[in-house]
């Protein structure tokens, strides 16, 4: 044996063995640089009869490093961009180096690469306008081209395994948006998709993936894009749709843009994980960035958030001494020459969070990222997506408003503000009357809560779309008033927002809006704060509400005993009237990390001694906005029913 060879395969065997599963995140320096002391695979060009377009089509194949006829090979399909042909890949990215390089590392199993022509027409070179509608029309009409005429083709001509476990679909841009396209449409034809910086033509995720449940046949569906990459947001929504639906994939989001030099990359990792197998539980941690917050400023770039949850930051404060995160919890940024601090924290919960940063122990929001009225002033706010978040996600369904009002209280001699959600349609049905949901922010929080932080409107117009809830106008009013803040009221407060809500609230929202004014048609809910400010009102006033929502709450003892024992007493005497009027009585809480947990325990216990019908759930998240956002989700289902 040829002693290159001999040696070739020896550093094959040791390192493929040494390093199965163990990945670089990023191309190193050299990786697309030709080679001479190492052994080369061939590329040639090919022509195969195309019954779907009616000529003989061109295409490159990739054959590696001693090929033999006596051995059978896994298949690559690597397709080109908009603007170029089966020559695309073999100019700009130069892959038969790449492959070169990583076989000679014993780093990617032994496979063929098929570079074919895209745009599967007559003419398919890339010249003219290369926008027109026959053009594209043809990068669809290739997914026949490559099934029935391609592929068959190459099966026959050359040494290769035919079934899908062996065969690869890849590409670049409009290739990416094709990978998609036919991979996901051809689950018995594919077993490995790697769509890199997908273009518009990629289909929307439903019609993509009508049964999402079909992508778990894939061993590997690897999406990229480039940080910089005007198309990230078509990945993207690929990604987060598999995710709602928990398919295990890598969405790797590396530095550059639309160009080569993120696409030999993309090429560089994904050749390594094809055709052996594959840890799904290391795909959260292949990507090299993570995505900004959709809560970022227009265009900050940070903080980005990492498929497992942590969040990395980045902020410039070239004067500063220390910088910290307080997400809950503080982590400690590093600084830079360049005045940057960078640091990332653990795996967050999904959902919402406040945070601030610490510059020289001094809490002030982030510049880069959304703020919100909370904890008692503005901070900054950071949304973690998770699988299951759909039900509070923008959606392509009718949408309601959200109204600001400004009113006059003669109980509080002064303008107030309330946020009120108007459902679909509301304006151009003008005859007809809807239910309504007074709904109560928690304490260092005020009326615009429930819309910024709690989404409710988006809630609702997608429950509301699926048919799970009904119409209903929703008003937020601002539930501080007296000695407001959680812990720090009493029942002075609570007498001062019953009268603000039965002499100013409801009256004011019952005169400038379609609403019903029956107590079948009203519903009371609030969180925390709002929580107990709804056990005291729609506990005494039974008549003018039909259902009642308590979210994470319960009276604080021992601060309020004597309004609870007041309000126990007033239950026990009308136990029959309360059960009666109130259809649900819906209490939540977010599990035993919840600081109301305790107190709502020692409640529930006496509406049990004393016979008090209520519901009960519990859900992850503590004394969070994750765990309102579903109550309130739950809760709109069952009222006015």
């Amino acid at each position: 044996m040829n002693k290159s060879i001999f040696t070739y395969l020896m550093f094959m065997f040791l390192t493929g063995f040494l390093s199965a599963q163990n990945y670089s995140k990023q191309a190193p320096e050299g990786f697309d640089k030709l080679q001479n002391n190492i052994p080369h695979g061939k590329i040639d060009s090919i022509s195969y009869p195309s019954k779907t377009v009616g000529v003989d089509r061109k295409a490159l194949i990739y054959l590696p490093p001693n090929y033999s006829k006596s051995k059978k090979y896994p298949v690559l399909y690597l397709l080109h961009g908009i603007g170029g042909d089966e020559k695309e890949w073999y100019k700009n990215g130069t892959p038969q180096i790449i492959l070169d390089n990583l076989y000679a590392q014993g780093k990617i199993e032994p496979m063929i690469v098929v570079l074919p022509n895209g745009r599967a027409m007559k003419d398919d070179r890339a010249s003219g306008n290369i926008m027109a509608q026959d053009k594209v029309e043809a990068f669809a009409t290739f997914e026949k081209d490559l099934l029935n005429d391609l592929i068959p083709y190459v099966e026959k001509h050359f040494s290769v395994k035919k079934d899908r476990e062996n065969r690869a679909l890849a590409g670049l841009s409009m290739g990416g948006g094709q990978t998609q396209n036919f991979a996901f449409g051809n689950t018995d034809k594919f077993a490995w998709l790697g769509a890199f910086s997908s273009a518009p033509n990629t289909k929307e995720p439903k019609e993509l993936l009508p049964h999402p449940q079909d992508a778990k046949k894939f061993k590997l569906i690897f999406l990229s894009c480039g940080d910089q990459d005007g198309l990230m947001p078509y990945s993207k929504r690929t990604s987060n749709y598999l995710g709602e639906n928990r398919i295990p994939h890598i969405f790797y989001v590396e530095p550059g843009g639309h160009d080569f030099k993120v696409w030999k990359n993309d090429l560089y990792i994904f050749s390594q994980l094809i055709f052996k197998p594959v840890d799904q539980a290391t795909f959260k941690d292949f990507t090299v960035f993570g995505t900004p917050a959709i809560t970022n400023v227009r265009n900050a770039q940070f903080p980005q958030i990492f498929p497992d949850g942590s969040v990395l930051f980045k902020i410039k404060a070239p004067e500063a001494k220390t910088v910290q995160v307080d997400l809950g919890k503080k982590y400690d940024l590093k600084k830079d020459a360049e005045g940057f601090w960078t640091g990332k924290t653990d795996p967050q919960s999904g959902s919402f969070h406040y945070y601030s940063l610490l510059i020289d122990g001094v809490a002030v929001a982030d510049p880069a990222s959304e703020t919100f009225y909370g904890m008692g002033r503005y901070a900054s706010g950071i949304e973690i997506p998770f699988d299951g978040d759909s039900f509070y996600q923008l959606k392509d369904v009718p949408h309601g408003d959200i109204r600001i009002k400004n009113y006059f209280s003669k109980v509080t001699n002064s303008w107030r503000r309330m946020f009120v959600y108007t459902p679909p349609g509301y304006d151009q049905k003008s005859a007809e009357k809807f239910p309504s949901l007074y709904i109560l922010h928690g304490g260092g929080e005020d009326e615009s809560g429930w819309a910024n932080q709690g989404k409710t409107n988006l809630i609702l117009d997608n429950l509301i779309a699926e048919g799970k809830a009904k119409n209903m106008v929703i008003i937020m009013p601002d539930a501080n008033i007296g000695q407001s803040g959680f812990g720090n009221f009493g029942e002075r407060n609570l007498q001062l927002f019953e009268r603000e809500l039965k002499e100013s609230i409801i009256p004011f929202a019952e005169s400038n809006y379609r609403i019903k004014n029956d107590a079948a048609n009203r519903a009371l809910a609030g969180l925390s704060m709002g929580g107990i400010y709804t056990l005291y009102v729609g506990i005494n006033n039974p008549n003018m509400f039909s259902n009642l929502g308590v979210f994470s709450s319960g009276y604080i003892l021992p601060m309020l005993q004597e309004v609870a024992d007041k309000q126990y007493k007033f239950l026990s005497e009308n136990k029959t009237k309360f059960n009666s009027n109130i259809e649900n009585f819906w209490i939540s809480m977010g599990g035993k990390e919840d600081i109301a947990y305790q107190n709502c325990q020692i409640m529930i216990k006496k509406f049990d001694e004393l016979g008090i019908k209520y519901s009960y759930s519990e859900y992850r998240g503590g004394h969070t906005w994750p765990v309102w956002r579903e109550s309130v989700r739950d809760f709109a289902q069952v009222i006015f029913k």
